[in-house]
C-alpha cells in the first residue's frame, strides 16, 4: 500500500481512473461518459450532486459541521481535438482526441480529495467541487455561470489548478496578480476592387492594403502598449486570392489573429489599436476594412487573501515546495469567469517538460505522480478555508 493510499486518498484507484479518462477523451460539452463517471463517484462518497450545469458540468456539494461559509474548487474535463502519437498502454482509443492538457489528471485528483474529505470531514462549511466542461475553448466556464452556478452554489472563494511542465510532482507555484492573460479574436476583412494583374491601377489593391496592415501590426505592442505591460498580438491566419488565378488581384483578403493581455486596461487598448491601424491602412490605399474583436477570455488574476490562503495549503501539501515567485502565462483559462469572487488559480508540478511533455502537444501525458500532492493540496485547503 503506498504513503498516499495510507492517508487516505485512494491514489491507486485514482491512478486507474485518470488512466481510463484519458483512454476516453471527450471534448467540450461532449463530455457525457466522463461527467457521469464524476457523478457516480461524488455520489458513492455521499456527496450530494448536481448534473447538467453549464450543459455537461456537474458539482458536488458537501457540508460538515455548523460553518456557513462556502467554497469553491475547480477541475476541467475535456480534451483536445488532436491525435495522440504517445503510445502509453492507456493512450486514447477516440480518433482525434485526446487528453493532451491534463485535465484527465485535474478530475481524477479532485475527486480523489472530495472523497477523502467526504471521509474524514475535517472542516466545518460548505465545499462545492465544481467539475467543468469545455474549457479549450467552447466557453464551460461562461456557460455555468449563465446557468446559474454562483446564484445556486454562492461562495467565498474560488480556487483552481492546473499542471505545469517543468515543476516537480511535489512542488507548487502560488503568485498573486496575473496569472493567464486575456484571450481575445480579431480580424480584418480589406475589401478593395479586384482587377488584372497587369493593370493594378485600375482597382484598388486590398493585397498591398494587407500587406502593410501585417508589417505594421507589431508596432501596437511596440511602440503603443506601455513597455512595462506585458501583451501579444499575432496574426494566424491569412485569405485572399487564388492560386489557380494568379493574374487576379482579389477583391478582399481577410486576416484574423489573436490579443494577450494581463491588464484590463490593456486589453481595451489592444481592440482599439488594431481597429485604428485596421482602418488607417484601408484610407492609405483607398479600400474599405470591416473589422471585428471578439472578447472570448479575460485574464485570471489571482487575489492578494485567497493566493494567501493557497499558499499556506500548498505548503502543508508540498512540505514547504512552494515557488513564491513564478512568471504568469501567455495562455488564457476561462477559469477568468469565475473571478467574480476572491479566487486564486495555483500550479501544480507535472515533472521534467522534456519527451513531449508540453501541454497541447501529441505526446502529452500526466504525470500520475501528481495526483498524491494535488489531492492533498485541495484538502489543506479546505480545512484552512473551512476551519472546524
Amino acid at each position: 500500500m503506498s504513503d498516499s493510499d495510507r492517508d487516505g486518498y485512494e491514489i491507486e484507484a485514482m491512478t486507474a481512473l485518470r488512466r481510463d479518462l484519458h483512454a476516453h477523451p471527450e471534448l467540450g460539452f461532449e463530455e457525457h461518459r466522463t461527467s457521469a463517471i464524476v457523478a457516480e463517484q461524488l455520489e458513492a462518497a455521499g456527496i450530494a450532486v448536481t448534473r447538467g450545469l453549464g450543459r455537461t458540468g456537474v458539482v458536488g456539494t458537501l457540508r460538515a459541521g455548523e460553518g456557513t461559509r462556502a467554497v469553491m474548487l475547480r477541475a476541467d474535463m475535456d480534451a483536445l481535438a488532436m491525435p495522440e502519437i504517445g503510445t502509453p498502454p492507456w493512450r486514447s482509443t477516440a480518433e482525434n482526441r485526446m487528453h493532451a492538457c491534463g485535465h484527465d489528471g485535474h478530475t481524477a485528483m479532485l475527486l480523489a480529495a472530495a472523497r477523502h474529505l467526504a471521509r474524514t470531514r475535517g472542516f466545518s462549511g460548505t465545499v462545492h467541487f465544481v467539475f467543468q466542461p469545455a474549457e479549450e475553448g467552447r466557453g464551460g466556464a461562461k456557460a455555468m455561470v449563465e446557468d446559474g452556478l454562483f446564484e445556486r452554489f454562492p461562495v467565498a472563494r474560488a480556487f483552481g489548478l492546473h499542471n505545469m511542465p517543468g515543476l516537480d510532482v511535489d512542488e507548487m507555484a502560488v503568485v498573486a496578480g496575473p496569472q493567464l492573460a486575456s484571450s481575445d479574436s480579431w480580424t480584418v476583412a480589406f475589401r478593395g476592387v479586384g482587377t488584372h494583374g497587369a493593370k493594378p491601377h485600375l482597382g484598388r489593391d486590398a493585397v498591398t492594403a494587407a500587406a502593410q496592415f501585417l508589417m505594421a501590426l507589431h508596432t501596437i505592442v511596440a511602440r503603443r502598449i506601455d513597455p512595462l505591460q506585458p501583451a501579444v498580438v499575432s496574426a494566424c491566419a491569412l485569405e485572399g486570392g487564388d492560386f489557380h488565378a494568379l493574374n487576379v488581384i482579389p477583391d478582399e483578403v481577410r486576416i484574423g489573429g489573436t490579443a494577450r493581455a494581463y491588464d484590463r486596461g490593456v486589453r481595451d487598448q489592444l481592440e482599439a489599436e488594431i481597429g485604428q491601424l485596421a482602418q488607417g491602412v484601408a484610407t492609405t490605399f483607398g479600400i474599405a476594412a470591416d473589422y471585428r474583436f471578439i472578447r472570448r477570455i479575460p485574464p485570471v488574476v489571482n487575489e492578494r487573501e485567497a493566493t494567501a490562503s493557497a499558499l499556506e495549503a500548498a505548503r502543508v501539501a508540498t512540505g514547504g515546495r512552494v515557488r513564491t515567485e513564478f512568471p504568469p502565462s501567455t495562455a488564457g483559462d476561462d477559469f477568468a469567469f469565475f473571478g467574480c469572487v476572491p479566487a486564486a488559480y495555483v500550479w501544480l508540478g507535472n515533472g521534467p517538460a522534456v519527451d513531449g511533455a508540453l501541454h497541447h502537444n501529441s505526446a502529452y501525458d500526466f504525470n500520475d505522480g501528481a495526483l498524491p500532492t494535488g489531492a492533498r493540496f485541495w484538502t489543506a485547503l479546505v480545512k484552512r478555508e473551512l476551519p472546524i
